[in-house]
């Protein structure tokens, strides 16, 4: 199959040009709702007239990835949430929404339908957890929640809220048994000491017993303790015409974690080509999708400068 290439378009249609089961892992990261216009379509991802409808159109995008994707692979989406604005009853966007379509994909009922309700200005939607759930309900198994804290963030003019420092990223697997690579931490020195003399050096019947002491010995110090769920990562910069641009390191980790080297990844928002420059420096073959046909300029100078194979 061919890779390391960027297919320019709609991501619901282009998704359907690949093959079953012929990707390892996807790490993307989805316009966010209501926030920026990539390209002047009316139909763009984002630019919903609700967050319900934005959901719906989100779970139709990943269920095929979930079919390009290899029983065994991962799906890590990067989501980051938004607010009502002031003065407006709904984000001034286009569109409508389809109540036939959520009733038929989340199965709800006459009495709990969804509808089009008007949410008060300056609620936070919790698109993240929504588009999370919705998923989860659609048939994917939500392994986990990542929080991406970001020590320096974008400032904040608000001053009734605290400053938003995070975002998530959810990994998503088709089936329990999954391809997944141990990701290790080195331990503190205070861990290592109480692996070799006990919590407090005091030996407790029990608590401090031969075996216990074993076993806490198997985790240090050469093999370190298991990669945490929150991630400090400053986001990056970027002096091309990219609104939003991920920091090497997140792909890094989830490639690491969600591949070998000479594996697919896909990324179906390719944005700037982040996930693709660090793919290919890390041996991997990559594939994207991005409705901008400018971005893909930037993607080509990108990986050019990176690791070919």
């Amino acid at each position: 199959m061919k890779t390391n290439y960027t297919l320019i378009g709609d991501v619901r249609e282009k998704l359907k040009e690949l093959p079953d089961k012929s990707v390892q892992m996807c790490l993307t990261s989805p316009p966010y709702y209501g926030l920026r216009n990539y390209q002047d379509k009316e139909e763009q991802l984002g630019l919903e007239n609700t967050p319900e409808e934005f959901v719906v159109n989100l779970v139709d995008v990943f269920s095929e990835v979930h079919r390009v994707l290899k029983d065994d692979g991962t799906l890590w989406l990067n989501l980051g949430d938004s607010y009502m604005r002031p003065g407006t009853d709904q984000p001034p966007q286009k569109g409508k929404l389809n109540s036939e379509k959520m009733n038929k994909r989340y199965g709800f009922d006459k009495k709990h339908k969804s509808k089009n309700i008007k949410l008060k200005p300056k609620n936070l939607l919790g698109i993240p957890w929504k588009t999370a759930l919705a998923l989860q309900d659609w048939g994917w198994i939500l392994r986990q929640d990542i929080i991406w804290h970001k020590p320096n963030c974008m400032p904040e003019s608000v001053k009734d809220r605290f400053t938003k420092n995070h975002e998530y990223i959810f990994l998503f697997t088709k089936q329990p048994k999954y391809f997944f690579n141990q990701i290790l931490e080195p331990l503190k020195d205070i861990s290592i000491k109480r692996a070799e003399y006990g919590w407090d050096g005091v030996v407790v019947e029990g608590r401090n017993s031969p075996q216990k002491m074993e076993d806490m010995k198997r985790f240090a110090p050469e093999k370190g303790k298991n990669k945490r769920g929150v991630w400090t990562i400053p986001p990056a910069s970027y002096k091309e015409a990219h609104f939003a641009v991920f920091p090497p390191k997140i792909p890094e980790l989830c490639i690491k974690a969600g591949s070998d080297e000479g594996d697919i990844v896909l990324d179906c928002f390719m944005g700037s080509g982040t996930t693709a420059m660090v793919a290919q420096n890390m041996f991997r073959k990559w594939i994207g999708i991005e409705l901008n046909p400018d971005y893909e300029k930037l993607i080509l100078k990108r990986t050019a400068q990176s690791v070919l194979f």
